[in-house]
């Protein structure tokens, strides 16, 4: 198992916006796609408080490209994503990795 770490920094105040399309939109068409999430985070103290980091599990790279592109390209999510984006951008930048558990990892 692989997991994916992502790091969305929103524009100022739009963090609630993208919480909700997580909340309402994304995460539906992800179990639509076979996108398992391992975990969704925001920040309580550090460097802002605009930042969602969360965590997707993978069986492997191949598997992450087959089922990402088929996410990003789906009808559905660019009118959906398109929608939530209408009153203004929401995230400024993003980040990821791809991290593998140690052997003596809680998380395999």
């Amino acid at each position: 198992m692989i997991y994916e770490l992502r790091v969305y920094h929103c524009l100022p105040g739009r963090l609630p916006a993208l919480l909700k399309r997580f909340e309402t939109i994304t995460l539906g068409i992800w179990e639509r796609h076979g996108i398992r999430q391992a975990g969704f985070w925001t920040t309580l103290v550090g460097p802002s408080n605009q930042t969602l980091t969360y965590l997707l599990a993978w069986e492997s790279l191949a598997e992450r490209e087959t089922k990402w592109n088929a996410f990003a390209t789906d009808p559905e999510w660019l009118a959906k994503r398109a929608e939530t984006e209408a009153d203004g951008q929401i995230v400024s930048s993003l980040s990821n990795e791809f991290l593998v558990p140690t052997k003596f990892s809680s998380v395999q």
